[in-house]
């Protein structure tokens, strides 16, 4: 049941909006529960008890961390002083045992779930190498459905209850709610608890003006994903599917036909679960903010996966670079080195395990880990230059901030290394990314080029896609300049904003890639 079939729009959607607008507003939380369940059922059948047990473990983790904490505040006041300090150490190591042991269930099932296959083959092949008879057995697991969204849902929620940020929930069955919500379950967004929670639980009135908003994002979502994406999955599949065959124009042309795929195949599915969301009187958290238009790769990841790239950073990023040992690390390089390079230590180890984490998230290859790398390696020689660019463009008289002409080199660049980071990303593996990255620069390679139409589409395709992509584009440079598409479109009269939408479902209907000719294309981000 995929969010851009008839099944899942049409019937599943439908009724789902009738049984919950047609419930009392304190039950309607349990017709979108309902819903999730049913919605898992088709998508991840038998697993459901995994999500379930580990929403268990979450759940009464999360209460009994809550539990120590109260607990212990009335406790502490009746103490002397004197032993409020060691009541306070002992109070918080019972919390970090709870906290630990509560992740290492959620973290560990998906590890194993997830990566034991890939980890115990690399080791067997190491220990091949070593002339060593052991061997781990390759065991046919089965991934249920979102783990490796909802997994991180959870201990976003385990440790901001830890931390004390919000109470603990007292219903199993909203904090399951919570963890398995149906249009982000899949894909994502990665939600935080107290940005979803409440509007989940608390049932909402039909608002028209949100309805409406929610159905634009759907036919934007599916035009870029049907448009445009599907279309485009011809190339890139062709190009990386037989690298050996083509030559390095047809190796760009399939990197940036991927790269293309994936922004509005990811981003178009962001739009129309954010609509689904929407037309419940539910607003998810932005997962995207036209990533193409930053001006380094940092940018660009603020922009691109917003909600992983946030969860990276306040649950990886600053435990680590904000602990007693790194702080303690800092200080020590203060008094050997200069004050720029102690501040940038931390960051650096830090951002180390962001980017291993980032990179291993997406799949158990090799080459996600070399994909995660490629970019921390692209940061730091970043970072550690930044001085002496500073230097240059004051030689220079050049204000990196406003400078056009310097601006649009700054976007170009960094649109180049986001492509070969796809290249990374979609190849068969590290040996087919580095061939086709020589390729790139193979002069007699170039001289072969076949016909663009040779490879994977007919010149009608190209002329849809690109269309496409230009629509997009504009789009997105009228979002970026603060002119926002939807609120231009609301202001207008009735008949236009409806003869606009009735447009949106025609062209999806009628240039959409589906049926004879072209294959069915799963979501990308779903397989993770």
């Amino acid at each position: 049941m995929q969010y851009n079939t008839f099944v899942f729009l049409g019937l599943f959607m439908g009724l789902t909006l009738l049984a919950y607008y047609a419930a009392p507003l304190k039950v309607r939380w349990g017709v979108l529960l309902g819903a999730s369940i049913v919605f898992y059922l088709v998508g991840g059948r038998q697993l459901i008890f995994i999500v379930c047990l580990t929403a268990l473990v979450v759940y009464l983790a999360a209460r009994g961390l809550e539990r120590i904490t109260v607990t212990a505040k009335q406790k502490r006041k009746e103490l002397p002083k004197e032993e409020r300090k060691a009541f306070k150490a002992q109070t918080a190591k019972k919390k970090k045992r709870l906290l630990a042991a509560a992740c290492i269930f959620s973290v560990g099932l998906l590890l194993f779930l997830k990566y034991f296959n890939f980890f115990g083959s690399s080791l067997n092949e190491l220990w091949l190498k070593l002339k060593l008879s052991w061997e781990i057995p390759y065991l046919h697991l089965l991934l249920p459905l979102g783990i490796s969204f909802y997994t991180l849902s959870a201990v976003s929620y385990l440790a901001d209850v830890y931390w004390e940020k919000y109470p603990a929930e007292k219903n199993y069955f909203k904090l399951l709610l919570f963890l398995i919500f149906f249009p982000i379950i899949v894909e994502g967004p990665i939600s935080r608890y107290n940005q979803l929670a409440g509007q989940l639980y608390e049932g909402h009135r039909f608002d028209y003006h949100k309805f409406t908003y929610g159905l634009q994002l759907i036919v934007w979502g599916l035009f870029k994903k049907m448009v445009i994406a599907d279309r485009l999955n011809g190339v890139a599949s062709v190009v990386f599917g037989s690298y050996q065959e083509h030559g390095g124009l047809a190796v760009a042309l399939g990197i940036l036909c991927y790269t293309i795929q994936l922004y509005t195949e990811f981003s178009g599915c962001m739009d129309m679960v954010t609509g689904c969301a929407q037309m419940f009187g539910i607003t998810l958290a932005e997962n995207f903010q036209r990533p193409f238009f930053s001006r380094n790769i940092n940018e660009f990841w603020r922009r691109w996966h917003i909600t992983l790239g946030a969860w990276l950073r306040d649950y990886i990023f600053y435990p680590i670079s904000l602990s007693k040992f790194f702080q303690n690390l800092s200080k020590a390089a203060r008094k050997r080195f200069n004050e720029y390079f102690a501040m940038t230590l931390p960051a650096a180890v830090a951002l180390f395990a962001v980017w291993i984490c980032n990179g291993i998230w997406h799949g158990a290859e090799w080459k996600y880990i070399v994909y995660g790398l490629y970019y921390y390696i692209i940061m730091q020689i970043g970072v550690l230059a930044e001085p002496l660019f500073k230097r240059i463009c004051g030689v220079l008289h050049l204000n990196r901030a406003e400078n056009k002409v310097f601006h649009k080199f700054q976007v170009v660049r960094t649109c180049i290394f986001v492509g070969f980071g796809m290249l990374i990303f979609r190849a068969q593996d590290l040996r087919a990314a580095g061939h086709m990255f020589l390729s790139l620069f193979d002069r007699a390679k170039w001289g072969a080029v076949e016909f663009f139409w040779d490879i994977g589409l007919s010149p009608y395709d190209y002329f849809v896609a690109l269309c496409g992509v230009i629509v997009v584009l504009i789009v997105g440079i009228l979002n970026e300049r603060g002119i926002i598409v939807r609120d231009c479109l609301a202001s207008k009269a009735y008949a236009f904003r409806t003869t606009v939408l009735i447009a949106g479902v025609m062209s999806v209907i009628v240039l959409g890639a589906y049926g004879p000719g072209y294959g069915a294309v799963d979501f990308i981000y779903a397989q993770f």
